[in-house]
Order: C-alpha cells, then sequence, then structure tokens
C-alpha cells in the first residue's frame, strides 16, 4: 500500500507495530510517541491512515483521534484493550473512528485497516460528489436569475427567457452560465 500512515503509539509495542505495519505493506509509516508528537506529526498533513495505540503516554488517544477525524480527511483506528473497547467505540465511532480491540491477530488488523481505507476512499468520493452538486446547483442558480431578469425588464415567459439565454450562448460559443454571468452583468450596468 502506498498510503502515508502515522501510528501514535508509547515505547510497548511501538516496534512490534512498526514492523507489523510493514508486514502488511505500509512503506511510509511514521511513528510518534505521544499525542503531543502526533499532533506536531499530523499538522504536517499527508497521512491518509492513522493507527493509534491505545493508552499513550500523555492521554488515553481517543481525543487525539477524535480530533483527527474532525480536522482531516484520514482513516483513524484506535487499539483499545478489549475491557474499554465497547464503551470507547461508543464514544468515537459516530465520527467514523474505528476501534480494533486488543488484543487481536494479525490477519484482523490488517483486514480493519484496510476497511478503514477503503471507507476513507468511499467518503473522499462522496465529498467530490457533493462539491460537483454543489456547483451544478449553483450553475442553476445563476441561469435562474439571469433568466428571471429576462423576464422582470423583457416581459418574457420562463421558456422564452431560457432560449433567449441558450440563443446568447450558442451564437457567441459560450456556456449557458457564463451567458447568464454576461447578461446579470449588463443589466447591472
Amino acid at each position: 500500500m502506498e498510503e502515508r500512515m502515522l501510528l501514535v503509539s508509547g515505547e510497548r509495542g511501538r516496534a512490534a507495530l512498526e514492523g507489523l505495519m510493514r508486514e502488511c505493506g505500509f512503506s511510509a509509516v511514521r511513528a510518534a510517541g505521544s499525542g503531543g508528537e502526533a499532533r506536531r506529526l499530523f499538522s504536517e498533513g499527508g497521512f491518509e491512515l492513522v493507527l493509534v495505540n491505545t493508552p499513550l503516554p500523555d492521554e488515553f488517544g481517543s481525543a487525539l483521534a477524535l480530533e483527527t477525524a474532525r480536522e482531516s480527511d484520514a482513516g483513524v483506528a484506535l487499539l483499545v484493550n478489549a475491557p474499554q473497547a465497547d464503551a470507547v467505540s461508543a464514544e468515537v465511532e459516530d465520527f467514523g473512528v474505528f476501534v480494533v480491540e486488543k488484543p487481536f491477530s494479525r490477519p484482523m488488523l490488517f483486514q480493519s485497516l484496510r476497511l478503514v481505507l477503503a471507507s476513507r476512499r468511499r467518503m473522499l468520493g462522496l465529498q467530490r460528489e457533493n462539491v460537483r452538486l454543489n456547483e451544478k446547483l449553483e450553475e442553476l442558480r445563476l441561469v435562474s436569475r439571469a433568466k428571471g431578469a429576462l423576464m422582470r425588464v423583457l416581459g418574457m415567459t420562463e421558456p422564452q427567457a431560457h432560449r433567449a439565454l441558450q440563443r446568447y450562448a450558442m451564437d457567441r460559443g459560450i456556456k449557458m452560465t457564463a451567458a447568464a454571468e454576461e447578461f446579470l452583468r449588463k443589466a447591472a450596468d
């Protein structure tokens, strides 16, 4: 995997987790030994996955996971001891943080991290689609404003105003939104 990963773990277990991540195919692993160090490294940006091995020396780690999930598009997973896993999961799962119960097997951890990354890719796709739809909605609003102005100023019906904008755009070889912008700019003068 070519995803950049931030591994956050106290001294105990960090070397083993780093080795396991490399075995799982993560080649770009940065390690932090505390929540504070992780926040500094994370501010550099560019991490697709953050794995927090709780507890950390300076905090438990769930607050770090929540901050990371809220402030970035990185996939976030928490490794939590079995007795605490359900309570921590209830606290963080609504924010997209995955909880992996310790102890875990190598295949279980690898599959969990693949699910985190798959969810991240899906979320990014939905975000791109949302941006595209918002742009389309803004274009429709612009054309609608121009048609409304044509209807008010020239007494056209909505279909007539629509055809007039289409004709104007075709005659000039521009998009309908550009025609609407030009008309609104001229109408404001």
